[in-house]
């Protein structure tokens, strides 16, 4: 299938700012784009591109005083499959771990892995190793935890969310990542595009979170907020946690004004119709 992916983001600036933006494709998925992904900085600047540690494409630049507008349309290829199952998927060793992953079994800004030790093993040392038990982890977090918009915070770590039962998307990938690092299975945290493609429609469009584990010497997708396969998912970065892989980050004062965000699968007959012309809604925490 073919999925048309893009946003509008607009900033105020009162002062020059130096941001970085997360906002490319990762480079995993570039031999599936179908158009260019390309960041469009509607501001007097100098973006300069790197790949971070954790493999993203990130895009550094100083924003002037004025209006900051950040958008793209791109087009990309999907399998239309649903997220990959291997029930039988078998959890690596720690001393097998590849050396580049074993930062995904270690304490993070959001997920406080030495705070979590007893209370995993009691939920779910008598699971199966493997991904018996990382599905055990998603279904309880799942279960437990209720998506509410209003309740969501920048400050918000694991163990608040295991103690208030409520939080956004990135809310529920965290606990989850903390209950796997302390069972030792390495987790990290995914954020990109993810429609409402063969489900529901859910409301306005948002980027969205999720998180992967090491398991078979692979990395697996899983999801602990709507925790079942979907169909789409466009990966954008990946890191410890959120605090990786922040959409944008400015070292200073950027008021966001836009945010607008699209994930629509595309016919044939719709590839020429326009998209992103205008903003269709104001900014939403996630």
């Amino acid at each position: 299938m073919l999925i048309r992916i893009g946003y509008d983001i607009q900033f105020d600036i009162p002062v020059a700012v130096p941001m970085v933006a997360l906002l490319h494709v990762h480079p995993s998925r570039d031999k599936d784009l179908v158009e260019p992904d390309m960041l469009h900085i509607e501001s007097n600047v100098n973006p300069t591109e790197y790949i971070d540690c954790y493999g993203n494409r990130c895009t550094r630049f100083v924003a002037q005083p004025g209006t900051l507008r950040l958008h793209n349309s791109t087009l990309i290829q999907d399998s239309g499959l649903l997220d990959a199952v291997d029930i039988h998927a078998r959890e690596v060793p720690v001393g097998e771990v590849p050396s580049e992953f074993l930062c995904y079994l270690l304490n993070s800004r959001y997920c406080e892995v030495d705070r979590f030790t007893n209370i995993a093993y009691e939920l779910f040392g008598h699971i199966s190793p493997g991904w018996s038990r990382v599905q055990a982890i998603c279904d309880w977090v799942h279960g437990k935890v209720t998506f509410s918009y209003p309740h969501a915070r920048p400050t918000k770590s694991a163990l608040d969310v295991y103690t208030e039962r409520i939080g956004v998307c990135r809310d529920f990938q965290h606990l989850a990542i903390t209950f796997c690092r302390a069972m030792n299975i390495p987790a990290r945290y995914a954020t990109g595009y993810l429609g409402d493609i063969g489900v529901p429609y859910g409301g306005p469009m948002d980027f969205s979170a999720w998180f992967e584990v090491y398991l078979e010497n692979r990395w697996w997708t899983f999801d602990a907020r709507h925790n079942t396969p979907r169909i789409g998912r466009v990966l954008m970065a990946v890191g410890r946690d959120a605090s990786d892989v922040a959409i944008t980050t400015s070292f200073g004062t950027a008021a966001l004004r836009v945010f607008t965000v699209v994930t629509d699968e595309v016919t044939e007959a719709a590839l020429d119709a326009p998209v992103l012309t205008e903003p269709a809604f104001e900014p939403a925490a996630n």
